[in-house]
């Protein structure tokens, strides 16, 4: 289960950050902290930090907050100037000068990692349906887990969309261009919890009461088997991955 971060409105506590972020504890008292956005601040970290500390593209936070001015950096094809800006799951940075482009994708030893990617792909990204509801005229609408909302007309394809299967859209413009549904025999990934960057096949999913908390067994290319729930595994694609995540 992912930790809650007590901190005041406007500073973070380096000893209370999230234990993923590469920073040192106890050379300083602050660190950045996110401001609201797509991701929760126990999911996200500041892109000040991406650059600085993950990618070393930067190696101040004032160096990062130039950088940022100068409209250098764009996450998911939009221009990002906010050094506390929250960077998520499967996030997409590009940075500009270098044209070189990076997606936030899980990882075992500390719950993200930065993959570089193509520039074809990076037009692409993959999301968990966490909301969907019937709006006023008969459309559909599904929210993401990076905070969007689709409104689809309401088809056979849109029906067929639940809560926690996963979406390929184009970014930035959310065009919807396939959908992978959670079920046995899909290729999916664990995003929290003790397995995190596990990348398997779903074996079986043993239901009960609460859907989101339903025992999923995932089987990897290896041979390795492990158990987590449901709403910890983001479906990445029926044969093989739709998307570069490792």
């Amino acid at each position: 289960m992912t930790r809650k971060i007590k901190s005041s409105l406007r500073h973070l506590r380096r000893s209370v950050a999230p234990p993923f972020w590469p920073i040192k504890r106890k050379e300083y008292v602050w660190t950045v902290k996110p401001k609201p956005g797509p991701h929760a601040i126990n999911k996200s970290i500041p892109l000040g930090i991406v650059l600085r500390d993950f990618l070393g593209y930067v190696t101040t936070m004032k160096e990062a907050r130039r950088v940022l001015g100068e409209r250098k950096i764009s996450v998911d094809g939009r221009i990002v100037t906010d050094y506390k800006f929250p960077i998520g799951l499967m996030d997409l940075i590009h940075i500009i000068p270098e044209d070189k482009y990076y997606r936030v994708v899980p990882d075992k030893t500390n719950m993200f990692k930065l993959v570089e990617v193509s520039k074809d792909e990076a037009g692409h990204k993959l999301a968990r349906i966490i909301r969907k509801q019937t709006v006023k005229g008969g459309g559909i609408q599904i929210t993401l887990h990076d905070g969007r909302n689709l409104l689809l007309a309401n088809n056979d394809q849109s029906r067929s969309l639940r809560v926690l299967d996963s979406v390929l859209i184009t970014v930035p413009n959310q065009s919807l261009v396939s959908h992978i549904p959670l079920k046995e025999g899909v290729m999916a990934v664990v995003t929290e919890g003790r397995h995190t960057g596990f990348i398997g096949r779903v074996q079986t999913i043993q239901q009960v009461f609460k859907r989101r908390k339903s025992i999923v067994v995932l089987k990897g290319e290896n041979g390795e088997e492990i158990r987590t729930i449901l709403e910890y595994i983001l479906p990445v694609g029926q044969d093989k991955p739709l998307i570069t995540i490792r």
